[in-house]
């Protein structure tokens, strides 16, 4: 399964797919954020599942320690905007240490890969 993942800056994409293929998985994260192509993420990864990585302008200013505008955030999202309609899962990194996101996802791909009952 190729897994991609989008999201605004330090929500914590690179640590994901990096932490994801380290346990085997097919995980590439997209800068999307950063492109005028809405589809980037369709078109660079062509993913079977798509994952997004949210976090609010207070968290991400303390993880990069910058001190950004409101309106770049903005930019971002209306960026991440078509990713964001079709992401398979969304997941608010604010609250969450990296074990928990990972977890979280973790747990949601192996719902996605068990067989159901009839």
């Amino acid at each position: 399964m190729r897994i991609a993942i989008v999201g605004p800056c330090a929500a914590g994409k690179t640590t994901l797919a990096r932490e994801l293929n380290a346990l085997g998985y097919d995980a590439h994260d997209c800068a999307q954020e950063h492109s005028h192509v809405q589809t980037m993420w369709q078109r660079v990864t062509r993913p079977d599942t798509l994952i997004y990585l949210d976090a609010s302008l207070p968290t991400i200013c303390a993880r990069l320690r910058v001190n950004w505008e409101e309106g770049y955030l903005d930019e971002m999202n209306r960026r991440l905007t078509h990713a964001r309609a079709h992401a398979d899962s969304y997941l608010d990194t604010d609250p969450l240490t990296r074990e928990q996101v990972l977890d979280r996802v973790l747990t949601f791909l192996d719902a996605l890969t068990s067989p159901r009952a009839l």
